[in-house]
């Protein structure tokens, strides 16, 4: 495996656990405390997290059948572009400006606590399979078409840490609510 794919499955172990550890301890009730009108709550961030990496996961199975049946290899080490590298930035937290995400609708409005968690690890595990089936493939060379907006086409490689950098934003801003003042009164 390449030391890059490495590292990312090394980083969505650390995400599984620090969505664990985010919703530990917590009641249906607080998982589900907005900190105020319009945001989010925790069990909200982590649904948001779910659904948006649920969208994705057949987009990269389509992009990794495409550069095994296209022959597509390479060891590595990948570089990707300036806009890769952007939207990659883009994501990490703290977020350095707020954005709007075209998915709205996808934080929800209540869930169980058990059923989000359970989904969350479900969701990593699934997303761990495909970095490993992307072993071997020229991460720079193929693309992935976003399921969300077909005109963002990103590499495969870019792709994978745009998720985990999107999972780590959302997950401090999950920790930001476990924060708020007045959380859990």
């Amino acid at each position: 495996m390449t030391p890059e794919l490495q590292a990312m499955l090394d980083q969505l172990d650390a995400i599984r656990r620090e969505g664990e550890a985010v919703a530990s301890g917590l009641t249906d009730s607080q998982f589900n405390w907005q900190p105020g009108p319009g945001r989010w709550s925790i069990a909200q961030c982590l649904n948001h997290l779910n659904v948006g990496l649920a969208m994705v996961l057949p987009a990269f199975d389509r992009a990794i059948a495409t550069g095994r049946d296209q022959g597509r290899t390479s060891p590595g080490p990948f570089r990707y572009g300036w806009f890769s590298r952007l939207a990659v930035a883009s994501m990490e937290p703290p977020p350095r400006w707020r954005m709007k995400t075209p998915m709205k609708k996808s934080a929800g409005t209540t869930h169980r606590a058990a059923d989000v968690l359970a989904e969350f690890a479900r969701l990593r595990d699934q997303l761990a399979e495909r970095v490993r089936k992307a072993d071997g493939l020229d991460l720079a060379r193929i693309r992935t078409i976003s399921p969300v907006n077909r005109l963002v086409r990103l590499p495969l490689g870019a792709y994978f840490h745009f998720i985990l950098a999107h999972d780590r934003r959302h997950l401090w801003q999950a920790r930001q609510v476990r924060a708020s003042a007045g959380f859990g009164a």
